[in-house]
């Protein structure tokens, strides 16, 4: 697999929600409509009290997560998506949208639930492991992390969804510092759901 192994840059996702608003049919597809109902589902508390959801795009997932969440910190690299993000989003004042990239500009706060959805595979392995260890500084002792990434390989990415997933996976265990709660694997997605020991 000839793939590049650098992290997509921020204007790589700029150029595509310029040529379209909804690049992934976030609004409209009955696939992903299905997937953010099964990612809803998955979240085993009723509310958290600090949340961080990595790359918001337009916001379709964040205002779903929005209704289980007393504060929810929603971030994405693109200033472009979160214009739209900005306006579906403007009646949830619970919810904190910034441009940030991760993880050089990861947030110095607290979560009790971290959500990664279809994000890290834009990443070199390098940054996926450096994010992956400042998930785990950021998520509070028995917080949740849950992944969520389209499985089939996309040339442009540096990454697979089963990579990213994998390298969640590998640090479970009895000695390790994240415990697997819950996994399920759809035929173009697999979701995964961790708690810190």
């Amino acid at each position: 697999m000839n793939s590049p192994k650098n992290t997509l840059p921020p204007r790589y996702f700029d150029d595509v929600y310029g040529a379209n608003e909804d690049p992934w049919q976030f609004t409209t597809s009955p696939y992903e409509r299905d997937k953010y109902a099964v990612t809803v589902a998955a979240l085993p508390r009723p509310i958290y009290e600090s949340a961080f959801e990595i790359g918001c795009s337009i916001g379709v997932l964040t205002h779903l997560l929005a209704t289980r969440c007393r504060r929810l910190l929603s971030v994405d690299v693109s200033e472009v998506a979160l214009r739209q993000a900005r306006q579906r989003l403007a009646g949830s004042p619970q919810v904190r949208l910034e441009n940030r990239v991760i993880p050089a500009n990861f947030p110095d706060e607290q979560f009790d639930l971290i959500i990664m959805s279809e994000v890290g595979y834009y990443w070199s392995l390098d940054d996926l492991k450096k994010t992956r260890r400042l998930m785990l500084d950021h998520l509070e002792p028995g917080g949740q992390l849950l992944l969520v990434h389209w499985t089939p390989v996309v040339p442009d990415y540096p990454l697979t969804g089963d990579q990213v997933h994998e390298a969640f996976l590998e640090i479970t265990g009895d000695k390790e510092p994240l415990r697997h709660l819950h996994g399920q694997r759809e035929e173009k997605y697999r979701l995964d759901l961790f708690e810190k020991a």
